[in-house]
């Protein structure tokens, strides 16, 4: 990982990543494990843009800066694999497994949801940070209102990807598989991993090794969340 000045991304603008990810909507098999999570992200994305738009958030600016940065990375991921690249450590069971016929939807969902919030976000603060010159506490307050709007449709996706009748039957293997994971505690990891990262910005050796070891334990667990169920 670089601590290099790095230019503000938000001149490309959140209707620029969401025209992306409308594309790959289109172009993606529907059952793709890919597919399923970037519908999910598809929504995110779409009602950040939403709450933005209707001043939802007290810094506009670092809300769409911060936006456009997280989603590249995973664009980014998408254009590696597209091009035979090999992606971070966080994205590979995902990418390997999308097509496995024994790993229900809501695993994909959960996987992406796993490998964006617990590498790519850290990563995504830290740019934002450079770019516009602010400290970590100017993105804390948006950052956890952009929480409530995560929680909340994490809440959705279950209840859509779960397949089975209302009452979860606790024998179902998925059920326990994910109930072991919650977005609340990734996002509280990421933000600790942010400000670690932020903590040893001048220590480049340093900050690559810790981006490193996060990134292959965010890996290790996408690749739980992904075991084959039948």
């Amino acid at each position: 990982m670089t601590m290099t000045r790095v230019q503000p991304a938000a001149a490309a603008g959140i209707e620029g990543v969401l025209a992306r990810m409308r594309a790959l909507e289109a172009a993606l098999p529907p059952k793709d494990g890919v597919a399923v999570f970037n519908r999910v992200y598809l929504a995110v994305t779409e009602e950040v843009g939403r709450r933005a738009a209707a001043g939802g958030f007290r810094d506009r600016t670092a809300t769409a800066e911060l936006d456009v940065r997280f989603a590249e990375r995973y664009l980014r991921a998408v254009d590696q694999a597209a091009r035979g690249r090999r992606q971070p450590a966080c994205w590979r069971p995902l990418f390997q497994l999308r097509g496995h016929p024994a790993v229900r939807p809501l695993q994909f969902a959960l996987a992406g949801i796993n490998a964006h919030i617990g590498h790519d976000l850290a990563l995504a603060l830290v740019d934002t940070c450079r770019a516009l010159e602010v400290e970590p506490c100017a993105l804390q307050g948006d950052f956890h209102r952009i929480g409530e709007t995560l929680v909340a449709l994490e809440e959705r996706i279950r209840e859509e990807l779960m397949p089975g009748p209302d009452v979860l039957d606790v024998a179902d293997p998925l059920t326990h598989l994910v109930g072991s994971w919650t977005l609340e505690a990734a996002r509280n990891a990421a933000w600790a991993s942010f400000r670690a990262l932020w903590a040893i910005r001048e220590l480049p050796e340093l900050a690559e090794e810790f981006t490193d070891r996060v990134d292959a334990g965010v890996g290790m667990v996408g690749r739980c969340l992904l075991t084959p169920l039948g």
